[in-house]
C-alpha cells in the first residue's frame, strides 16, 4: 500500500510546518507520510518549537528535522499551508487547504503550546478525513 503524501508548507519551513510534520509522523504515520517545506530555508528550525514539541510530545525535532525547500520533498498528494498570507508558496497537488495558523515565533511558550495543540487537532481531523476517504482516497499498490 502506498500512503498518501502530505506536505505542510510555509515560507521559511522553520516553525509551524516543522511542528506539523513532526506531529503528522507521530499521530498519523500509519495513514499518511508527512513532509514539510518552504520557498526559503533558515539555518535552523525554531528552537522554541523544538523545545515545546519535545516537552509535549517527546519528539526530538532537533535530530530529525531541518529546513527544506519545496523542491527537496516528494510530489505531495495533499498540501496544507500554515497561513502564510500573501507569500504562501504554491505546490501542485490533488487537494489543498490552508490552516490559517498565526506564527508563534517571538512570542511566549503559551503561543507555541496553543499552536501545537491546534496542529494536533488538525492532524487528527485530517487523518480521519483521509481514512474515511473524504480526501484523496488511500492508494493501493499492485
Amino acid at each position: 500500500m502506498n500512503k498518501i503524501k502530505v506536505a505542510f508548507v510555509c515560507v521559511h519551513n522553520s516553525c509551524r510546518s516543522q511542528m506539523a510534520e513532526a506531529l503528522g509522523k507521530k499521530l498519523a504515520g500509519d495513514i499518511f507520510d508527512s513532509f514539510s517545506a518552504g520557498t526559503e530555508t533558515k539555518p535552523s528550525i525554531n528552537h522554541d518549537a523544538v523545545r515545546i514539541i519535545r516537552q509535549l510530545y517527546d519528539i526530538n525535532m532537533e535530530k530529525t528535522h531541518y529546513s527544506k525547500l519545496i523542491s527537496d520533498i516528494p510530489q505531495p498528494d495533499v498540501v496544507i499551508t500554515m497561513g502564510c498570507d500573501v507569500n504562501c508558496p504554491y505546490l501542485p497537488c490533488k487537494y489543498r487547504e490552508d490552516w490559517g495558523l498565526d506564527d508563534p515565533t517571538g512570542k511566549g511558550d503559551e503561543a507555541f503550546i496553543a499552536t501545537a495543540g491546534t496542529i494536533e487537532k488538525k492532524i487528527l481531523d485530517l487523518k480521519e478525513r483521509i481514512e474515511n476517504r473524504q480526501i484523496c482516497s488511500v492508494k493501493h499498490g499492485g
